[in-house]
């Protein structure tokens, strides 16, 4: 059995939980949030969505499929910090190549095992997501009062942007599979590698552009339709806000996801918001007001828009000349708790929704909303 060092999770609020390291042994903090997800613990390690958060896991066996070199979302993994309450002795998978633990422990990310994630995921529930340090080998020398001073004075996920830090430094292209239909450029705000992935298979040709596009790069692809991927960060601080408004301008058929759907309610006008502990895991429950049906989704997003729930409503921004980008209305709610989970322009050819249609990991109810963007491509071709 491997030997484990004692190491200590401390939440901003003065809250302690003691346990033993898992992955690297060290130091580190960011916001704590929890993902329910019973499995996918390698594609939500490597969603860069989740970039300066330390994520509790819910489930309480982890590490039992190991890892492999094809689930990977992105080139890392991006979490600050992993917590575990029994993290398995040994993988047991056909496809295992080593443990999660070793990945953790090779790209330095630092854990904790062996702790209560039931009350910890019931605290953060109760009191919000919040700001959390781990802490292991030479730093459990420091005092209590030193450790909690660390966790307090590290920066708040509310006003930090952060798209830019996980997005590619250059654009590359992820050609269609069988039969090229349509170009399409996508902004890398946190792109998982199954979204292009999904769209090539639907004989799409993705563009996939930095963070920091501009619309002429954008224009320079020649593109049928334009994506805004998932992506960390407060949605507030977003400069890519102002290029989707030039892209809606355009008329450009436009799709997002997560961070996409986010920078499309601002740019309509509206506003957004943290949620007191956000959606994450594979197992959320939304409703398709478009067809009615209930959907289970996979989810990673702490912010979200601020629309009206009813009926259609009037986009609240207006472009320079004067004229409105139309009617807007939520086509997708959470039923939890009723949180927009996707915007429809019924003027313009733009839609989004707030979750993870590629489903990776998760259920695949979603798949559906790569068709509709075809669809919107081709409408706006044959008009």
């Amino acid at each position: 059995m491997t030997q484990r060092e004692q190491a200590v999770l401390v939440l901003e609020d003065g809250r302690t939980f003691h346990g033993e390291s898992y992955g690297a042994v060290g130091a580190t903090v960011g916001e704590g949030v929890f993902s329910t997800g019973m499995t996918g613990y390698q594609e939500t390690i490597t969603d860069p969505s989740y970039h300066q958060q330390v994520v509790v896991m819910t489930a309480p066996h982890v590490g039992n499929t190991g890892v492999n070199d094809e689930d990977a979302e992105s080139r890392r993994i991006w979490v600050a910090g992993y917590v575990v309450r029994d993290p398995a002795i040994r993988p047991s998978s056909w496809r295992s190549v080593r443990t999660l633990e070793d990945d953790l422990r090779d790209q330095g990310v630092v854990g904790i095992s062996g702790i209560d994630t039931r009350a910890l995921t019931r605290h953060l529930r109760e009191r919000g997501a919040m700001r959390v340090g781990i802490f292991s080998g030479e730093h459990l020398d420091d005092r209590a009062e030193d450790l909690l001073a660390r966790v307090q004075d590290a920066p708040e996920m509310a006003g930090s942007e952060l798209a830019s830090q996980v997005s590619t430094d250059e654009a590359y292209v992820v050609p269609a599979v069988g039969e090229k239909r349509f170009t399409v450029a996508a902004l890398d705000l946190g792109i998982k590698a199954m979204t292009p992935a999904m769209m090539a298979q639907r004989g799409i040709e993705v563009h996939v552009l930095p963070a920091d596009a501009t619309f002429e790069q954008i224009q320079a692809v020649q593109p049928d339709g334009v994506f805004f991927s998932n992506g960390p960060g407060d949605p507030a601080t977003a400069p890519q806000v102002d290029v989707l408004r030039e892209v809606l301008n355009a008329r450009l058929p436009f799709f997002g996801i997560c961070f996409g759907n986010q920078i499309l309610g601002r740019a309509l006008g509206f506003g957004t918001f943290k949620l007191k502990y956000g959606h994450r895991g594979i197992n959320q429950p939304v409703m398709d007001r478009t067809t009615g049906k209930v959907e289970v989704t996979a989810h990673n997003h702490g912010f979200a828009v601020d629309a009206p729930l009813d009926g259609e409503t009037a986009a609240p921004a207006d472009q320079a000349d004067g004229t409105s980008y139309g009617r807007v209305r939520v086509s997708h709610v959470c039923l939890n708790d009723d949180v927009v989970e996707g915007l429809e322009c019924l003027d313009i050819p733009a839609y989004s929704v707030q979750y993870h249609p590629e489903a990776a990991a998760g259920p695949h109810d979603a798949a559906y909303l790569f068709d509709r963007f075809l669809t919107l491509m081709t409408d706006k071709k044959g008009a």
